[in-house]
């Protein structure tokens, strides 16, 4: 695949002309009182763009936190890029004005500048737990109808979607009104999805990629992409760090990056990918990884009576 030839690709720019931050922080198990210190500390060392959702169960804290970050004047609301996500007890079209509404409340702002749908995938309403009975039809067209409406509103600037497969795409494009802008999905060398994201290419969805070291310490990832040889020879060879390394790689692909810490040195560490490069001869090492996909929370999504999908390759159609 082609890369990112550009040392400095602090934005990427979107069909609809807006600009996206190239590195996002991740607020995903970001522990309470553990977030607003994160944020904090990745704004003042030069990140525009927060990744939250309702599933997080952290977006109070971070709205606490942004509100007193742009009171002190350390950032501007309109300098920062925030994204949300809609959860899957909220598809019924008449909930999603109101899940919108509830993580505008919680974050303390006006809009969002990017509204996704997190899962294709519906539960029963007011179940934000993972239990397989709760698992429900999704009505994909009619959920999306609802979040194109929050963008005619301007509660959400740009809608998208996360954890969508070429064919989920393909049938959503179909009845669209407004085209999916992103779609945000597992992306580290060790799981590159080439086809998902030449798809994505051809028709101007960007991809955001989540978990870029392959989330190390998560128990609901199987492995560690920094262990690979690969990757550690790369560090050694460029004097950086694994997690640099894949940082790097993911925006070498052309891809916004959402690595997720609570550590002040990894946070900086993690943004400093900018003004050198992975030289193409290296690059073209990463080829040798062989592919796994390490997240494993959607396990959670497939059952043998309950919900739509039976299997993970369903859930996929096949693509994994």
């Amino acid at each position: 695949m082609d890369q990112i030839a550009n040392d400095n690709v602090q934005y990427f720019e979107l069909k609809n002309g807006a600009k996206m931050p190239s590195i996002g922080l991740g607020t995903w198990q970001a522990q309470p009182g553990v977030v607003a210190e994160a944020i904090a500390i990745a704004i003042k060392a030069g990140y525009r763009h927060i990744d939250c959702a309702y599933f997080y169960g952290n977006e109070k804290e971070i709205g606490t936190e942004l509100k007193k970050l742009f009171e002190d004047g350390v950032v501007k609301r309109e300098d920062l890029w925030i994204t949300s996500k809609l959860w899957c007890c909220d598809h019924a079209p008449e909930d999603v004005p109101k899940a919108m509404d509830r993580t505008l409340q919680d974050l303390q702002i006006d809009y969002v500048d990017l509204y996704l749908m997190h899962w294709p995938v519906r539960t029963k309403k007011g179940f934000i737990s993972l239990n397989p009975e709760d698992l429900l039809q999704p009505d994909i067209p009619s959920t999306w109808k609802a979040m194109e409406a929050l963008y005619d509103s301007g509660k959400a600037r740009i809608i998208g979607v996360s954890n969508f497969s070429v064919k989920k795409l393909q049938d959503l494009l179909k009845v669209a009104r407004v085209t999916p802008a992103v779609n945000q999905v597992e992306c580290h060398p060790g799981w590159r999805q080439e086809k998902l994201h030449e798809f994505c290419k051809s028709k101007g969805i960007h991809v955001s990629g989540y978990s870029p070291m392959g989330s190390p310490g998560s128990p609901w990832f199987k492995s560690d992409v920094l262990k690979h040889p690969v990757i550690k020879m790369v560090a050694e060879k460029l004097g950086k760090t694994p997690g640099q390394v894949c940082i790097r790689w993911v925006l070498q692909m052309g891809y916004s990056v959402l690595p997720k810490s609570a550590n002040e040195a990894r946070i900086k560490e993690n943004f400093d990918v900018f003004g050198w490069s992975i030289p193409e001869d290296l690059f073209a090492k990463f080829s040798e990884i062989e592919q796994a996909k390490l997240f494993t929370m959607e396990h959670f999504f497939v059952h043998e009576t309950y919900g739509p999908y039976k299997s993970l390759e369903e859930l996929w159609d096949g693509e994994i």
